[in-house]
């Protein structure tokens, strides 16, 4: 496994929290020296310029969009106080943060985007088996995404979602379900984070839905880290589906997280639905 794929994965999903040097090794499974290596071998980054950079780069894009209260945005960014903020944030874009939000534009900032997680083809898929799902009603936080955007994204809504899940009513037991739905040809599509509900009639305004039908699906487990998810998906879609004589059903696809899911560490595996024809 790649300690810096598990590193990424977990500063991504723990960014709006206190990150040091030994959580995110600990994380990984290896020291701190072994991380710093492996991290800046992948990157070009050291561990912790990464995480000041991310949190950084979310601040300007808030403060260009219009953000009031720079206060706020410095603690989010572990800052204790406006003015460390401020020192580091011109430290790194050479402007501050009053001019960022004035000028409403991050063109001139170089900013630190999300490193891509590997997606390479896997050797070893293992075969998949099928299953008719039941009719699904899911419920929880929702994002517009893209192909580009989710390797943050996604983490940070998950994070969103521990931290409500408690108040979605009439939740169907512990399983939680990552559904991708209502895509469109340039890429961008619906991704949530949510669980099984008995219905929607006392949902919460804020909380998405979804109706998940009956559909045939090929069935996939992933059992390693969280963070090589996208190399199982990518050898699904470029390598087994084109070869298995069958087609991509039009219906949502999800991974399914129950409880050997861990989201503290991201361990313990998933599985992930494709909906299929022949």
């Amino acid at each position: 496994m790649n300690p810096a794929q598990k590193a990424l994965w977990y500063i991504e999903s723990h960014l709006a929290e206190p990150l040091t040097l030994d959580d995110v090794a600990g994380i990984a499974g290896v020291s701190r020296f072994h991380l710093v290596r492996a991290f800046a071998a992948a990157t070009g980054l050291s561990v912790m310029r990464y995480v000041r950079a991310r949190r950084l780069t979310k601040a300007a894009q808030a403060l260009a969009a219009g953000a009031p209260d720079i206060l706020s945005l410095a603690l989010d960014a572990d800052y204790s106080s406006h003015e460390a903020f401020t020192r580091a944030f011109r430290d790194h874009f050479g402007t501050t943060p009053e001019a960022v939000r004035a000028a409403t534009c991050l063109d001139r900032l170089k900013l630190q985007e999300p490193v891509v997680m590997d997606s390479t083809l896997l050797e070893n898929l293992k075969p998949p088996r099928f299953e008719t799902s039941k009719p699904l009603l899911v419920a929880g936080i929702a994002e517009r995404c893209t192909h580009e955007n989710c390797g943050a994204g996604i983490p940070n809504l998950w994070h969103q979602f521990h931290q409500s899940v408690d108040h979605l009513p009439a939740r169907i037991g512990k399983v939680a379900y990552g559904v991708c739905c209502n895509a469109d040809d340039a890429g961008n599509f619906d991704y949530v984070a949510s669980v099984e509900v008995l219905d929607f009639s006392d949902l919460p305004r804020e909380f998405a839905r979804v109706r998940i039908p009956e559909q045939k699906y090929a069935v996939f487990t992933h059992a390693e880290h969280i963070s090589t998810i996208r190399r199982t998906v990518n050898t699904i879609w470029n390598h087994w589906l084109p070869n298995s004589g069958m087609k991509a059903a039009d219906a949502p696809n999800f991974e399914r997280y129950d409880e050997k899911f861990d989201p503290a560490t991201g361990n313990g595996g998933l599985e992930i639905w494709i909906p299929v024809k022949d």
